[in-house]
């Protein structure tokens, strides 16, 4: 009798115990959609947090007052605009496709190696040329950074974007002077360019088209810049570039 009372026990215990356990081992379980979802939603999370600098390069937000860079700044805003900026990349590999379709220079071939020289020439003398650049306004004291227009209106901030690459501020963040570190920096830096080149070139004539080039892709680039925060926030609904991540 007592054996049989305790298996009635023993019976009862786990009808009492199986539906705690039953709680526990119920849980719903993440499907791959949700969980594929979480992660895209933090990696957009993530791209929020990256500055707009990183994008398009140093530059002075329409809010923000015009204050002169110190020495140091002026390190940093020449390494981020040669290195870190990703617009410099995509320029460059804009430029050197073209380069590529055209068959320039005719001694490289075709290919993705050719395509590869054509890249490390167009980035080579971007390099140089932001170099000479950097150094001429750190001496004259001009501003580096792009500053996005104070003004309203596509056509007024079109003409500012075209017109910052002719003339820059001085060291009174006030007046405006010719950019001469950016023409001479760029035309400097085509005549460079023969040193590397296949075949024979004259350093006056890729130098004028080291300048030439600069007066046109420098435009696309500032108009380029001049729009890009306001598109990004219309494309993502204000999420990005986030506010407060804008360089004071």
């Amino acid at each position: 009798m007592d054996r049989l009372n305790a298996i009635r026990c023993g019976f009862l215990l786990i009808l009492l115990i199986s539906p705690c356990w039953g709680q526990e081992t119920s849980q719903p379980v993440q499907q791959p959609e949700q969980t594929l979802q979480k992660k895209v939603e933090a990696t957009l999370q993530n791209l929020r947090d990256i500055p707009a600098e990183w994008l398009i390069g140093p530059y002075i937000p329409s809010s923000k007052p015009l204050v002169p860079l110190t020495g140091e700044q002026r390190v940093n805003v020449y390494f981020h605009q040669t290195y870190l900026t990703a617009g410099a990349y995509v320029l460059r590999m804009f430029t050197a496709g073209i380069d590529q379709a055209r068959g320039v220079p005719s001694q490289w071939g075709g290919g993705m190696s050719a395509y590869g020289k054509r890249f490390g020439s167009r980035y080579g003398q971007f390099m140089i040329s932001n170099t000479l650049v950097a150094s001429g306004n750190a001496a004259l004291g001009y501003e580096s950074r792009y500053d996005i227009c104070r003004c309203r209106g596509f056509w007024p901030r079109t003409r500012h974007a075209i017109s910052r690459n002719f003339v820059v501020y001085n060291r009174t963040e006030s007046e405006l002077r010719f950019a001469a570190p950016l023409y001479v920096g760029s035309f400097s830096a085509g005549m460079l360019s023969t040193v590397w080149l296949p075949g024979n070139r004259s350093v006056w004539r890729e130098g004028a088209y080291g300048a030439l080039g600069q007066a046109g892709w420098g435009s696309a680039y500032n108009f380029a810049s001049e729009f890009a925060v306001d598109i990004l926030r219309k494309i993502t609904k204000n999420k990005y570039p986030r506010r407060e991540s804008v360089p004071k």
